[in-house]
């Protein structure tokens, strides 16, 4: 679900829940998300949100090099934690999870042909 409206308290709050063990919003370095979250945030943010604050004079001092920061801006609502309720009322959920397509054990040719069966067989014979 991802953040949506930074701009109410409620919703910094989650934000702030959220920094309170990471430094970025994503990975161990400032990327594109961050950039995202901070251009959502309408301005400094009070003391009371700490972790949060800390957050936004982090990725405020990378301002000149936003643009070559690593990583591609994507909607705010990708980000954050994905516990949060969607309150917007759009009711865009999403449910399938991106890594079930992946089989690292697998094959990618599970359905032989009848062609690469017959060279089998005849390697085989």
């Amino acid at each position: 679900m991802g953040f949506r409206d930074l701009k109410s308290p409620a919703s910094l709050q989650v934000l702030n829940d959220y920094l309170v063990d990471k430094s970025y919003i994503e990975e161990y370095v400032p990327s594109q998300a961050d950039v995202a979250v901070f251009e959502a945030v309408s301005g400094p943010l009070p003391a009371n949100w700490c972790h949060a604050l800390r957050w936004y004079n982090c990725i405020k001092s990378y301002q000149k090099e936003k643009a070559s920061l690593p990583g591609v801006k994507k909607a705010l609502g990708k980000y954050g934690p994905a516990d949060v309720e969607d309150t917007t009322g759009s009711g865009a959920t999403d449910s399938k999870d991106d890594d079930d397509d992946i089989d690292l054990f697998g094959s990618d040719d599970e359905k032989e042909s009848e062609e690469a069966k017959r060279l089998r067989e005849e390697r085989l014979a």
